[in-house]
């Protein structure tokens, strides 16, 4: 038996393309020098939309909100309480939205349980719940040491960058104008393209993220079952400089020949080599990146 999780659609699955971003980055060949523009929507105003056929399907962004929030209220009314057979869970709300203020962020148990005034204990099941109805995900932290990515503390996303942006408050033009929010949205956002894509690439592969002790950090680093790595980073700027490669080069130094290849994703528009592993990639290259440019 095969249980395959229900994802809210993809970019690639709402413009009717297939996305095959991943499966380039791990068995395609040497990326080329191209222009990749964004088509229809702005990446804001794909942040805001996010991928729930519902709230896709209404353009106007009030009608949309309605929805999230008749979404969130279902969801912690009818099927939490089928799930955990328990009621007042009155502080499920206020957590999920604590916790969409934490998108991409390292999940500190001890200071979210300050923050939402519950006990540790409480705490750990209600975010199980909300992991089991696929409203958050943690993604755990790569080592060589594969004991070692069982104690680190995992990131957090939350499902759907239309529900986060939906719980803050957002809207295209705030996102556009406070980078400060922009960003870990638009991390959630890769994170969440990723995992969908990872569903039906080609060959198994596993998502995390890298943090050390001496300041190296990559936002995402995907690992096949030959050890090979890919190491992909996400910034909102236009543009991309050398220092945005920094933590690339850092980690393919330090894990050496696994190193496959890594890639920094931005609001741009060029396909453009720092050298032969490492590339600037439009963010829409997650859907858009075709067969052609997936050869040399």
């Amino acid at each position: 038996m095969e249980v395959i999780p229900l994802h809210p659609f993809s970019q690639g699955e709402l413009e009717s393309r297939t996305d095959r971003f991943v499966d380039r980055l791990l068995t395609g060949g040497a990326l080329r020098a191209t222009t990749l523009p964004m088509e229809g929507r702005s990446i804001h105003e794909r942040l805001i939309r996010g991928g729930f056929p519902e709230a896709c399907q209404r353009a106007d962004d009030s009608r949309r909100s309605a929805w999230f929030g008749s979404y969130i209220s279902t969801i912690l009314q009818r099927d939490v309480r089928d799930l955990a057979h328990i009621e007042g869970l009155a502080a499920l709300p206020n957590l999920l939205t604590l916790l969409a203020a934490r998108s991409a962020g390292l999940l500190n148990m001890a200071d979210l349980a300050r923050s939402a005034n519950l006990p540790h204990s409480t705490l750990t099941r209600y975010l199980t719940i909300l992991k089991t109805l696929f409203l958050v995900s943690e993604l755990p932290a790569w080592s060589a040491n594969i004991g070692k990515r069982l104690v680190k503390a995992p990131k957090v996303h939350l499902c759907d960058t239309g529900l986060t942006c939906h719980l803050l408050g957002c809207d295209a033009k705030r996102l556009g104008a406070e980078p400060s929010v922009l960003g870990p949205v638009l991390e959630s956002f890769v994170f969440a393209e990723l995992v969908k894509q990872l569903t039906w690439a080609s060959a198994p592969a596993a998502l995390y993220f890298v943090r050390t002790s001496t300041g190296v950090e990559v936002d995402f680093v995907i690992e096949d079952r030959q050890g090979r790595l890919v190491g992909i980073e996400v910034k909102a700027s236009a543009t991309v400089s050398a220092d945005d490669f920094r933590n690339l080069e850092s980690f393919a130094e330090a894990v050496g020949e696994r190193f496959h290849r890594g890639v920094v994703l931005y609001a741009g528009e060029r396909v453009w080599p720092r050298d032969e592993r490492l590339w600037a990639v439009p963010v829409q290259a997650l859907w858009t990146l075709g067969d052609e440019n997936a050869r040399a």
